[in-house]
């Protein structure tokens, strides 16, 4: 700083006053100094600066699993919304969804430096009464059921589930079957249970659910299952992979998608549309969620406030050519 000085013909304290962007430096001095420093390679030490004014200017981001569609467009939106903000993202995965390692991770914001915290885990672990956050961490939570102690930002998973529920029923089906996610999963009951409620509520059977685990492989499992049952004519898959694996034993095993039974996924990846037949689905907007995290957690720093309660993110159904009226019978 004392070089740059020299060379632009200033004190430090104008130096040190323009690469913290503050006011009160007419614009010709500001370029002599940004000349300098340009000249002479220098650049401001960004973790100094954070330890002077007492914050980094970044967030840490807790999720479990990152090959799920939902947890790695979530963890995209916060990253690209932070940045917007001028904020950086540091990534604590959780290997294995266990309150010991859900424990370990908390335990290591302590030891970096974060302003904040938005947690991803989509299992049911906040709730446990040893799980606590540093109390100076200002915290938001993604995809989880922790809003009576923070603020949580989640898509509407059971509007979502009674829209395409909803849409099957419609066509003329006399029921729908339903493809859930693992049992662990907090977006899976919620989708499971908004499934089970409208179809009750339309005086409609409950068939048996069917369990898979998000992948296209579970998917295709279960399809095979479900190929054998004349009496499923559609069904409600919890995402798109599923569908996929869904709709390719249903193809194997002769059954015609929409003409024999109707298919809805949950997510609406980029490539639904591409899929054969193109898929009806409930789509989620990553953006949006990711974007009200990021805006949870700045605003509770600027209020310096802890906050808690429940912001659902609305979905909308995409119909596409997977969907149909059942065949007569």
């Amino acid at each position: 700083m004392a070089d740059v000085a020299r060379l632009a013909g200033v004190s430090s304290q104008t130096v040190s006053r323009v690469s913290n962007g503050y006011a009160g430096v007419n614009e010709e001095t500001r370029q002599q100094v940004l000349a300098a420093m340009r000249e002479l390679g220098y650049r401001p030490n960004s973790a100094a600066r954070a330890l002077k004014r007492g914050e980094f200017r970044t967030i840490g981001v807790i999720t479990f699993g990152l090959s799920t569609t939902g947890n790695v467009r979530t963890l995209e939106a916060i990253a690209t919304s932070a940045a917007h903000e001028g904020y950086a993202v540091t990534l604590l995965p959780v290997a294995v969804p266990t309150q010991d390692e859900v424990r370990g991770a908390f335990s290591r914001l302590g030891e970096l430096a974060v302003d904040a915290v938005i947690v991803i885990l989509e299992v049911h672990l906040l709730d446990a009464a040893a799980l606590s956050l540093p109390p100076h961490i200002k915290v938001v939570v993604a995809d989880s059921d922790a809003g009576d102690r923070y603020t949580v930002v989640d898509t509407d998973q059971a509007g979502g589930s009674r829209d395409a529920v909803r849409y099957l029923l419609g066509l003329g089906h006399d029921t729908v079957w339903h493809l859930a996610g693992p049992e662990e999963s907090f977006a899976a009951q919620r989708r499971a249970g908004a499934w089970r409620a409208e179809l009750t509520g339309a005086g409609r059977p409950t068939p048996p659910l069917v369990r898979g685990d998000w992948s296209a492989e579970s998917g295709y499992r279960a399809g095979l299952e479900l190929a054998e049952l004349p009496e499923c004519t559609a069904v409600f898959a919890a995402n798109d992979q599923m569908a996929l694996g869904l709709l390719r034993a249903l193809h194997e095993r002769g059954r015609y998608v929409p003409e024999d039974v109707s298919v809805i996924g949950f997510d609406d990846i980029p490539e639904a549309g591409s899929f054969l037949p193109p898929l009806t689905t409930v789509h989620q907007d990553f953006a949006e969620v990711g974007r009200r995290c990021v805006e949870g957690v700045l605003r509770q720093m600027d209020q310096d406030t802890p906050e808690h309660g429940t912001t659902l993110v609305p979905t909308r159904l995409v119909v596409r050519d997977s969907t149909g009226a059942p065949r007569s019978r």
